[in-house]
């Protein structure tokens, strides 16, 4: 179990070089993701229940929002919760 968890955190990790040439959204929603997916292992690895890996897959996915961040425009892109997002300036 470990070995895969740690396989799957790997392979996150190289696969952040190829945020470059994304858009917001695209980058959007891939902290969204990333950071879901991270939060859920972390629960998975710390042998959490099943609301406690729903908690944790919630909190991974709002940080991961805020990784979002468009450093040349000091742009944030923040989640309205129905899928969709809006772009304002970070705080």
């Amino acid at each position: 179990m470990k070995t895969w968890i740690s396989a799957i955190a790997c392979t996150a990790v190289l696969g952040l070089g190829a945020c470059d040439n994304m858009t917001s959204q695209q980058r959007t929603v891939a902290g969204v993701t990333g950071g879901a997916a991270a939060g859920l292992l972390t629960a998975e690895a710390l042998g959490a229940d099943s609301k406690w890996r729903l908690i944790s897959a919630l909190g991974g996915a709002a940080a991961g929002t805020m990784v979002a961040q468009n450093q040349n425009r000091k742009v944030c892109a923040y989640s309205r919760g129905d899928g969709s997002y809006y772009e304002a300036p970070c705080p």
